[in-house]
């Protein structure tokens, strides 16, 4: 099939057929099509949009791009979570021994930091010696053997992706739905799920902040996933303030860690993890209702099997085999610690989330560039969530710093994106809505 008569088609309004996709996804793995006919192809794409059927077949061309895991000697059902992404949001590292205590596999495959969002992958490398890229055979001895293994994506799975994703990213193409529905899904399914759960946020530092908007998209997600025959639901949750109460790559898993000793009960952290636990563990059939997975992940957080969980994937995995009993003595600690403190008395009603994220980065914690080292050891820590009442010069938060000069500089930026009132805000839902 002529490339430039598949983007025409496109480019017209008109239909593709599954083939037509194919040959041109296969085109692009191969290289021999070029980048002007993928550009073109992206652009037409975003104009004139796609049927779920062209999803699906959009999705599944990109998945048979390259390896597809299949987990068929596993006993236990194969599931994952993915999330679009916010400030502090570490719920994966929690997620994946709750879920896996319980007697799923969560085989999961994640990313690195993207703009003003922390990436998983960075996160547990705070950790020394953890191999984010072990080989195939380590990977599924790991999930067999703990249940649950974070790793990042390989070369080989979904290449198609890389580069029609690379192409999106310079030529204004990137926010298309059907286009964000395929690569979000063709990796999760190359990686050999049997359910599929997703965290789609919406607030002021998520990809989308409206609400309309964020519905198409996990409307999208959910409805091209169970078309490419893996069972899919989503959670709409809250990204107008950071999830955790820590944004940085090592503050990060000491939260996490905090989190499976059960010491964030109460918080917008907990709900989510255990609204996504749930959802988890009824998809892949372990409880019969969402009442009974939640209870069986509460109770793998409350018994200390989900931390034994962990410490013994980030044994596996190449970590310290005493971790999770002396992070301390591993996780790397910034010079310059300094406190942010609220400007007047009142109530924390707002803030600026993404920008957090942002100061996060202009710390050293993330990337402007695709090659930038990232220090481990910068972020926030202790932040106060929204609602909480202060009072003037009390600590709302705690700047981790290469260098006191570097943390004075980002206390003062965090201190204006922080919106103080004199009357308690209303509660926002952090779980807004369920999408199946």
């Amino acid at each position: 099939m002529i490339p430039q008569e598949i983007i025409r088609k496109k480019r017209d309004g008109s239909a593709l057929e599954a083939a037509e996709i194919a040959a041109f996804v296969n085109g692009l793995a191969e290289g021999s099509i070029s980048e002007g006919q993928v550009a073109a192809f992206a652009m037409a794409v975003w104009f004139s949009g796609m049927a779920r059927a062209e999803c699906v077949a959009l999705t599944l061309a990109m998945r048979d791009s390259g390896e597809t895991l299949d987990w068929g000697e596993l006993s236990r059902p194969v599931v994952d979570k993915h999330s679009t992404g916010g400030v502090g949001d570490n719920v994966s590292l929690m997620l994946a021994p709750i879920v896996a205590a319980c007697g799923a596999a969560v085989p999961m495959i994640s990313g690195r930091g993207l703009g003003h969002t922390g990436g998983t992958l960075d996160k547990l490398e705070s950790i020394p010696g953890y191999d984010i890229q072990p080989s195939p055979d380590r990977f599924r001895k790991v999930v067999d053997e703990v249940g649950c293994a974070i790793i990042g994506q390989t070369a080989n799975l979904a290449p198609a992706d890389k580069r029609l994703y690379a192409i999106r990213d310079v030529t204004a193409t990137v926010d298309s739905v059907p286009l964000i529905t395929a690569s979000i899904l063709s990796k999760k399914l190359a990686a050999g799920l049997q359910s599929l759960v997703l965290d789609v946020k919406l607030g002021n530092a998520s990809f989308m902040n409206d609400p309309e908007e964020t519905e198409v998209l996990a409307r999208s997600l959910v409805d091209v996933a169970n078309g490419a025959g893996v069972r899919t639901s989503a959670l709409i949750t809250d990204m107008n303030e950071p999830l955790a109460d820590a944004a940085g790559n090592a503050l990060e898993v000491e939260n996490c860690l905090a989190f499976l000793r059960g010491e964030k009960r109460g918080t917008r952290l907990e709900q989510v993890v255990m609204a996504l636990a749930a959802e988890m563990l009824g998809a892949a059939g372990v409880a019969p209702d969402r009442a009974e997975a939640e209870a069986m992940a509460r109770r793998a957080l409350e018994s200390g099997a989900a931390m034994e969980r962990f410490a013994l994937m980030i044994r596996r995995l190449g970590g310290p085999a005493d971790f999770v009993d002396r992070p301390e003595t591993y996780l790397p600690k910034a010079p310059a610690v300094i406190p942010v403190p609220a400007g007047r008395d009142g109530y924390l009603a707002a803030c600026e989330t993404r920008e957090l994220g942002m100061a996060v980065i202009a710390l050293g914690g993330g990337r402007t560039r695709p090659d930038d080292r990232i220090d481990h050891r910068v972020g926030l820590s202790r932040l106060a969530p929204l609602g909480t009442k202060v009072e003037k010069g009390q600590p709302i938060a705690l700047v981790h710093a290469a260098d006191g000069s570097q943390a004075e500089a980002v206390r003062q930026r965090i201190a204006s994106l922080y919106t103080i009132a004199d009357a308690k805000p209303e509660p926002l839902s952090v779980v807004r809505s369920r999408i199946t």
